[in-house]
Parts: structure tokens; sequence; C-alpha cells
């Protein structure tokens, strides 16, 4: 038997998406459904670092801000 290379039968198609579609349409194609939170995973180290502190000083500020809020709420209703 003799079998000489480069004679086989070469594959016609590859790849197709026919139907795909339709299938994809019988249940509905759904918008992926939002986290409330983004996960922090892969995002860099020393970003995440200052992030952190940034949100630790915030809150120390956010006490400072709403006292003076307060007095100044006072301040107004008693003139």
């Amino acid at each position: 038997m003799c079998i000489i290379k480069g004679l086989n039968m070469a594959k016609s198609k590859n790849h197709t998406t026919h139907n795909q579609s339709r299938k994809w349409h019988r249940n509905g194609i759904k918008k992926p459904r939002s986290q409330r939170y983004e996960s922090l995973k892969g995002v860099d180290p020393k970003f995440l670092r200052n992030m952190r502190f940034a949100k630790k000083h915030n809150k120390k500020g956010l006490k400072k801000m709403q006292a003076n809020n307060a007095k100044n709420i006072s301040n107004t209703a008693s003139k």
C-alpha cells in the first residue's frame, strides 16, 4: 500500500454560529447582574493601601464636618 502525503481531504468548515443566536434568545439575553462593590482583586497593592488609609482618615474629617454643620444650623435657627 502506497500512501502519499498531502492527498488527504482538507476540512471545509472550521466554525459556525448557525442557530446559536436563536438558542440564546429562547431564554432571553439578560444583562449581567450588577454587584454593589466591584472586586478589588488584581488591583495595584500600592493603590489599595493608599485607599485604605484615605477611607480611614475620611471618617475623622466627617465627624468634624458634621459637628460644624450642626453648630451652623443651630446658629441660623436661633437668629
